[in-house]
């Protein structure tokens, strides 16, 4: 009975950890599509944009380049979201 369980136990566990591995990986990756869906949207900065860093959208921290170049330093200033060039967002300051 023992043998058995354990038998289970080792060829269930490379299986275990693959369909572990698969779920941690697709939820780090972000979908080309969705910054497109955070146009006009309101972040704070994360860190500084100058003219590149990241930004907090719903709840979700993003690359962004600061349009028309410029600064933005980290937790003093709100950005809109104008735009996006695959998973890095376009920004403006909100103002």
């Amino acid at each position: 009975m023992y043998t058995l369980a354990l038998a289970l136990l080792i060829f269930s566990a490379p299986a275990v950890a693959l369909v572990a591995y698969v779920v941690h990986a697709s939820r780090q990756q972000k979908s080309s599509r969705l910054p497109l869906r955070l146009v006009g949207r309101v972040g704070s900065v994360e860190t500084a944009l100058d003219p590149e860093g990241f930004v907090l959208v719903n709840g979700e921290l993003w690359r962004a380049r600061l349009r028309g170049g410029g600064r933005a330093a980290r937790g003093t200033s709100n950005v809109r979201v104008v735009g996006a060039r695959g998973c890095v967002v376009e920004v403006e300051p909100v103002g």
